[in-house]
């Protein structure tokens, strides 16, 4: 994600870093030399009596463009929904720490329960980014429950249930009554719902069909496109070209980008700083000293 401080709308119009621009800037590259070419060709083109004028582009370009809208509105609502999941899942957190902390004050592996809290957030971060988890998770869980977790199916489920165990242990002992183990499971089940949207989200992509008409239709328009208006344009064509092209294919580009919103890509939700606040919310609960460092922007602005 791109975290940058308020600008003035002009140094904004220049702004590289965060835009979908290197992504596309090769594409529009060859737009601008195709319509050179069809301006040096246009003597050619006028002599074999056809004219394509711009029309048909209009109609089509409106059409194209409420369909992008279409797109970019569900893709963004994914990006949003995702976005919320996350939240629940740092409130969930919290309030199951507060919870075991009020119950269990005489609890001495509270640490121990932290972090497997921790753990399952890093799990679901890296189970939706396609990452290897045995490094990471080594740091919260012991030797038995790292190979426990790694050889399930959903490893940030397995911890979950692991949660539930321990609580039930504590309950089996009598520290805990039923309605206040009943009470601190909903907050498992708060956290199992996160988990679900996330894979929902994850494994439930927009229709294929649905993206590749979209995509086949911007690409085609924009490859006619100066045909169309080096007739009236001339020279202008390579410019008028381009802009149009840059709108029609940045939103399609973004489109794609929102519609991942797990990745790494700098549009893609800061998973790694939520999962570091987690950590350093539940460490402070717990009045520990030592705590991570908190992720912050880097020099491009860039929240992982």
């Amino acid at each position: 994600m791109i975290v940058r401080p308020q600008q003035h709308w002009l140094p904004r119009l220049f702004v590289w870093h965060g835009s979908v621009l290197p992504k596309i800037s090769s594409r529009l590259f060859m737009n601008f030399l195709l319509s050179i070419v069809v301006v040096l060709m246009l003597p050619w083109y006028t002599s074999l009596g056809i004219k394509l004028t711009v029309a048909p582009f209009s109609i089509l370009g409106v059409a194209i463009a409420i369909f992008l809208g279409f797109r970019n509105n569900a893709c963004y609502a994914r990006y949003s929904e995702a976005r919320l999941l996350w939240g629940q899942l740092m409130i969930a957190s919290r309030s199951l720490l507060r919870e075991v902390k009020t119950t269990l004050p005489n609890e001495a592996d509270i640490t121990h329960f932290i972090r497997l809290q921790v753990a399952f957030a890093h799990s679901l971060r890296m189970t939706l980014r396609r990452k290897p988890q045995a490094e990471t998770l080594a740091k919260y869980l012991t030797a038995q429950e790292l190979q426990v977790v790694l050889e399930a199916h959903s490893p940030a489920n397995r911890i979950l249930l692991i949660m539930a165990e321990w609580l039930c242990e504590r309950r089996a002992q009598g520290a805990l009554s039923d309605i206040l183990f009943q009470s601190i499971t909903q907050r498992l089940h708060d956290m199992s719902v996160v988990l679900s949207g996330c894979e929902r989200i994850f494994t439930t992509p927009l229709p294929f069909a649905y993206s590749l008409i979209l995509h086949r239709t911007v690409y085609l328009f924009c490859i006619m496109l100066p045909f169309a208006l080096v007739v009236d344009l001339h020279y202008m064509t390579p410019f008028v070209s381009v802009l149009i092209s840059y709108t029609f294919i940045s939103l399609d580009t973004l489109a794609e980008e929102l519609e991942e919103p797990f990745g790494v890509e700098d549009n893609d939700l800061p998973l790694d700083a939520i999962c570091n606040a987690i950590e350093i919310d539940l460490l402070q609960m717990q009045g520990e000293k030592t705590l991570p460092h908190k992720m912050t922007a880097d020099k491009n602005y860039q929240l992982t």
